[in-house]
């Protein structure tokens, strides 16, 4: 983690979406009716529509807006039949980027996508071009400060796969992506709340971008996750000292 901060990304990339909180709703619920309509109804059975039960609530969102978005997945409701589907493309200095859609026009999304590659200096790719990049895995960030020792003793007996120590400060606590809601009760249980958590892609490896390719980078991440079909965009670009 040379030469930039792992957690204050962390802050600008809450911040980010802080900034997007209306579109955050928007994706959650497509999220919550998607997982509903595979996984069927009961979050007691369906550990995906816990997972996005759980970051939901966590989002503030309304209780019965998430009922709605059940009831519409498992057919009780009406509602948009959504398709998912994954993007894998460049950015800048060959960072690699994977977009995650869901929608209801595959044409249309792929063009939007497509758009925003080609607008902010970046190239789609094919699939299977930069997955192997990524790691799909639980992630717990933990603010500087926060007590090391006991921090991992708690969490290696919750069941997670590793913990990291960053030279910010901050610790980072790996899990297997069906063991992610466990760890991170049983950690909040015994008094460590992460500023960030949440199941991912988490790159295997960083491309460091400063200045103009940094700004660049950030354009870039900002049109793809403008596009209102996209759910998440995950990247191995880290950019330096954001504002």
């Amino acid at each position: 983690m040379a030469g930039h901060s792992k957690w204050a990304n962390i802050q600008h990339r809450k911040g980010r979406q802080d900034a997007k909180r209306g579109k955050i709703f928007t994706r959650l619920i497509k999220e919550i009716t998607v997982a509903a309509r595979l996984g069927g109804g009961d979050a007691a059975t369906n550990p995906r529509l816990r997972l996005a039960m759980d970051k939901a609530y966590d989002n503030n969102m309304p209780k019965d807006n998430v009922e709605r978005a059940i009831k519409r997945g498992s057919g009780e409701l009406e509602g948009v039949n959504y398709e998912e589907i994954r993007y894998e493309g460049y950015g800048i200095a060959g960072a690699a980027v994977i977009v995650d859609c869901m929608t209801d026009n595959r044409t249309r999304t792929v063009a939007d996508v497509r758009h925003a590659f080609t607008k902010y200096g970046g190239n789609l790719g094919t699939d299977g071009s930069v997955a192997f990049l990524f790691k799909h895995c639980g992630q717990m960030v933990f603010a500087p400060g926060t007590d090391e020792t006991k921090l991992m003793d708690a969490a290696i007996d919750a069941g997670a796969e590793d913990v990291e120590t960053h030279g910010d400060g901050s610790i980072e606590v790996i899990t297997g992506p069906a063991e992610f809601s466990a760890v991170r009760t049983t950690l909040v249980k015994a008094g460590f709340k992460p500023e960030l958590a949440e199941v991912t892609m988490k790159p295997t490896t960083e491309n460091a971008l400063t200045g103009d390719d940094g700004l660049r980078m950030q354009k870039l991440l900002d049109a793809l996750e403008a596009v209102d079909d996209v759910q998440e965009v995950y990247t191995t670009a880290v950019l330096d000292e954001p504002a």
